[in-house]
């Protein structure tokens, strides 16, 4: 056990608490996309992620000497947390769209199509009003260091980004939730951070009150051709009233129709509820970060922070129908908790991801084509009732697939549709864009890392081999830092006791 010791403002102590290192960390199983038959399933639909949590999350984990749960590593996390060089759009939609398709670095017979989007830049100068309320948590929990510190450490990041039009509120609660700061323009910096550095931790956690009372602040100040947002600060263990999953996903369903968005930024070690954060940012209309630290509240509030506050795209699904003339089975890697039915991708009601001004989102399927041999796809009788009809694939036998995109404005209802042909024109890996092979490497080393049942020749060394020569401009040094993981993951493997094993093992 540690003691950790409260001191009041003259020094003297009032409290003693020893914490006992309990993992009550809460992370979702997830059941991998497998390989599906193209000719049985044409379909691939799903939603767009740009979140970027798991990433910092497991950069945590393997910094503390720790191998993360499986449940903490979802591989299209890992994937976005990183900017890609794709092109600016030119058109009226507000994001490009890039494909490129070529060998599979761990599996050579098998291919890979990525899909990259670009979402358009604006200015900072040129970007809506902001009518921000930030949600800090400040119950007990939150009293250590890497918590409610490095919360108002960030807030005040934020606060030096803002302009005179726009306007802050700040909600704090524990036991309950009150108001600390009226809207305030983002001209008077000092009162907002005075308010920032008055917090103190202390208490139960009435999440779901909180949420609701935030809500309330940004409705009242609600600015109609503006960024109306709340932004969630917490570890997620939310303890008293509504604090369920299904309770709190009623409050934002209910909340996000008035169009507020939400940004949630998770923050701690021992208790930190993934599972929670992750859905209360899909169910808002939002996104979900989590910070480690403040060079990470940097990237996400400073260098990132038109993307991580500002809609430019909403309900943005993708919809890809395979060919079977080419393709004999598919694997969408990683999104598990972002797969859609069919039906979903023309149905406007059905909500999807939001894309932000700058981000960009990257896709990657893994594809066994038409006489490889399959291990993978378990054989079924013949159909009695139905019909082979392949004049149509015959005819496109050029096309791998046809990629839709649906979204909608930021205020919108009505969904637009963009369709693009992927034509069978594969290059080498060696030829391929520092893009496609630093995706592929993440994407390997996301598998490794989770013992994934698809990893097939992935390993450690190869993940490093391929983002070794895809590190392209590195300003920031995060694709330098990704070497540095994983080769701090491939000792952490190799020295892995039996106890962690089955530890492991256990969270898949």
């Amino acid at each position: 056990m540690h003691p950790i010791i409260r001191l009041h403002n003259s020094g003297r102590v009032i409290l003693i608490i020893f914490q006992v290192a309990f993992k009550t960390e809460e992370y979702d199983v997830i059941r991998e996309n497998r390989f599906l038959a193209a000719e049985e399933n044409p379909l691939s639909t799903f939603s767009i992620d740009v979140d970027g949590g798991s990433y910092s999350n497991v950069r945590r984990f393997l910094q503390s000497g720790q191998l993360p749960p499986a449940g903490a590593v979802r591989i299209e996390e890992l994937i976005n947390y990183f900017h890609y060089d794709y092109p600016q759009p030119v058109g009226p939609d507000p994001f490009s769209i890039q494909t490129e398709i070529s060998s599979c670095s761990w599996n050579p017979s098998h291919q890979l199509l990525m899909i990259g989007l670009q979402g358009k830049t604006i200015p900072t100068e040129n970007l809506p009003p902001s009518n921000l309320v930030f949600l800090i948590d400040v119950s007990g929990s939150m009293f250590e260091p890497e918590k409610l510190p490095l919360v108002q450490r960030s807030l005040k990041l934020l606060v030096d980004q803002l302009r005179e039009k726009d306007r802050v509120s700040l909600v704090a609660y524990a036991g309950n939730a009150g108001l600390v700061l009226a809207s305030t323009p983002g001209s008077e910096k000092e009162k907002i951070k005075q308010a920032i550095d008055r917090l103190e931790a202390g208490g139960s956690t009435a999440g779901g009150a909180g949420i609701e009372l935030a809500y309330k602040i940004a409705e009242q100040n609600f600015m109609k051709q503006g960024n109306n947002r709340v932004i969630l600060c917490t570890d997620g263990d939310f303890n008293v009233g509504p604090s369920s999953d299904s309770e709190l996903d009623r409050i934002i369903e209910k909340e996000k129709k008035t169009g507020v968005f939400l940004t949630v930024l998770g923050y701690g070690v021992g208790n930190y509820k993934d599972s929670k954060m992750e859905k209360l940012a899909d169910e808002g209309n939002g996104n979900h970060s989590y910070i480690d630290n403040e060079m990470e509240a940097r990237k996400v509030l400073i260098n990132e922070f038109g993307g991580t506050l500002f809609t430019i795209a909403k309900d943005v699904k993708l919809q890809i129908e395979f060919n079977p003339a080419l393709v004999q089975s598919y694997r969408l890697i990683g999104y598990e908790n972002r797969m859609l039915n069919k039906e979903d991708f023309n149905n406007d009601q059905k909500d999807a991801g939001e894309l932000g001004s700058g981000h960009t989102v990257t896709a990657l399927y893994e594809i066994i084509p038409v006489g490889v041999k399959n291990d993978f796809i378990e054989k079924v009788d013949p159909l009695k009732y139905q019909k082979k009809n392949q004049t149509v694939a015959t005819l496109n036998a050029n096309e791998l697939a046809t990629i839709k995109f649906r979204y909608k404005e930021p205020t919108g209802d009505e969904s637009r549709l963009i369709e693009r042909a992927v034509t069978h024109a594969q290059v080498e890996v060696e030829n391929t864009s520092t893009n496609f092979r630093f995706v592929s490497a993440v994407a390997q080393f996301g598998m490794v890392l989770r013992n994934s049942a698809f990893k097939q020749e992935s390993s450690f060394a190869g993940a490093y081999a391929l983002a070794k020569n895809a590190l392209g401009p590195d300003p920031e040094g995060y694709r330098t830092e990704f070497l540095q993981l994983i080769q701090g993951a491939g000792k952490l493997a190799k020295n892995k006791t039996p106890r962690e094993e089955r530890e492991v093992s256990a969270s898949r």
